[in-house]
């Protein structure tokens, strides 16, 4: 009686247990899954249902097989890509290395300027004191070999790529030079080369030109030097920032430069997220007062970072604004880079400027509006295209007027390369110690462009009125 009472309550005490398991087991798993759906919310939607099934059906039976981070990658892509916003996207593996790259104020390699010149790549500069420099390259020099990997035959991202590499790790570049037939191999040590953002030229009165190109990590400091250097000898008496086609960039840097410009305490930006849980303000904290007179010149092309600085100069500082309508990027990204390389960019947020305006698809507007000259707008010279007598379309009426812009017109019947169109090509050529052919050639195309941008330095309105302007402000 005893044993059989003992055994009984003994089963009733296992099956408890097990009851109190199972209990135990469902209400972990529910917590689980409902962890798992606050966590992952996407999970929680119907079509991601779909998705699952599709994704399951391609990995299992797709005739070519396929791969499971390829389909991920392209899920992600298409994800950002449904957005419809120009400014938002995923870029996978290298692609989201060279966009966080570009931000940065360096890569690794050896410090040569490559372009493209009758299909081939042709040394056009080089970094002073950088390992090309060093190691006896010059500009000019034809570049047949990489590593023993021909140049001919890869476009220029697959030749970049051969070029640059890891800190330290050793490039055979192969070239041909003049014409010299016996190519000449130089073993290159890659190093940092720095990318530079922001150039200065002292122009006559006491007037600093600065142009900054785009805004990455190292653009505040570049700006610094090149103040300093500026105000070397003696104080600046105006200062003309050069924000033309600047696309913008990072938002520190922009920041950095205006609280070098902008009086302590005078408002820089408001930046407003979604449904305005967060607005951020920035003001300036200038540690140096700036009493220099200041004009920014912008056009068409200056967008984001590149607005957010002109507008604050405008408007706390009393900068004066000259050029072309700004491009309108009123909106604000930010970029999260994962494990693999891949990076994300969304949308997060929009700003406006110390004065309260929202400038996105708007633009900043100039105090004095001043338009380029019209060649300044002509389509690119066909680089890579070989035109001669008998050739036409736009690419043939484009030469022509360029020709004309740098004095060899007439240069024939509009859109038509004939004879009177090969005799303005000779004479720029001979001009120019080209060999005169006649024909147009990449040679004669950058040679053609050179001169084109020589003429519009020499002549650019804008520029012009910013130092008219900082002059009768004292300059």
């Amino acid at each position: 009686m005893n044993i059989f009472t003992s055994n009984a309550a003994k089963q009733r005490f296992i099956a408890l247990c097990a009851l109190g398991a199972v209990l135990c087991a469902a209400i972990g798993f529910a917590i689980g899954l409902l962890w798992t759906g606050i966590r992952y919310p996407m999970l929680r939607e119907p079509g991601f249902q779909q998705f699952a099934a599709s994704y399951d059906r391609v990995i299992s039976d797709y005739l070519n097989g396929a791969e499971p981070k390829q389909l991920l990658d392209g899920a992600a892509e298409g994800m950002v890509a449904a957005l419809e916003d120009p400014y938002s996207s995923y870029m996978t593996g290298e692609k989201g290395d060279a966009y966080t790259q570009s931000y940065e104020g360096q890569f690794y390699g050896i410090g040569a300027e490559i372009r493209v010149e009758e299909d081939q790549y042709v040394i056009s500069g080089l970094t002073k004191g950088a390992p090309a420099e060093r190691g006896g390259l010059l500009p000019g020099d034809i570049i047949t070999a990489i590593d023993g990997q021909a140049a001919k035959g890869k476009d220029f991202q697959e030749l970049l790529a051969l070029v640059r590499g890891e800190e330290g790790t050793s490039v055979v570049v192969k070239v041909v030079r003049g014409s010299d037939s016996k190519p000449i191999e130089v073993s290159l040590k890659r190093e940092a080369i720095p990318v530079h953002t922001v150039t200065s030229k002292l122009l006559e009165g006491g007037i600093g030109h600065v142009t900054i190109s785009r805004f990455a990590d190292m653009t505040g400091e570049e700006f610094k030097t090149e103040l300093g250097k500026l105000q070397q000898d003696k104080p600046l008496k105006g200062l003309l920032l050069d924000l033309r086609s600047n696309p913008g960039g990072l938002l520190k840097p922009t920041i950095e430069i205006a609280n070098m410009l902008i009086p302590d305490g005078k408002a820089i930006l408001d930046v407003v997220y979604k449904d305005e849980r967060q607005i951020i303000t920035y003001k300036s904290r200038q540690e140096k007062e700036w009493t220099i007179p200041i004009a920014v010149l912008v056009n068409g092309q200056s967008a984001s970072a590149s607005e957010v600085l002109t507008a604050a100069l405008k408007e706390s500082a009393g900068a004066t604004v000259i050029g072309e309508q700004t491009y309108g990027k009123g909106v604000v990204q930010a970029f999260k880079q994962f494990a693999d390389g891949s990076v994300l960019s969304l949308t997060e947020a929009q700003w406006k400027t110390p004065g309260g305006a929202w400038i996105n698809k708007k633009g900043v507007t100039p105090d004095h509006v001043v338009s380029l000259p019209a060649y300044a707008s002509l389509r690119p010279l066909a680089i890579g295209t070989a035109m001669k007598i008998g050739s036409y379309g736009e690419d043939v009426h484009t030469l022509q007027l360029v020709l004309q812009e740098l004095g060899y017109g007439p240069a024939g019947v509009e859109g038509y390369y004939d004879e009177q169109t090969a005799a303005a090509m000779k004479k720029f050529q001979a001009a120019e110690k080209l060999e005169s052919t006649g024909q147009f050639n990449d040679k004669s195309g950058y040679q053609l462009l050179q001169r084109l941008r020589e003429k519009l330095d020499r002549e650019d309105p804008q520029l012009l009125k910013g130092v008219e302007v900082l002059k009768g402000q004292g300059a």
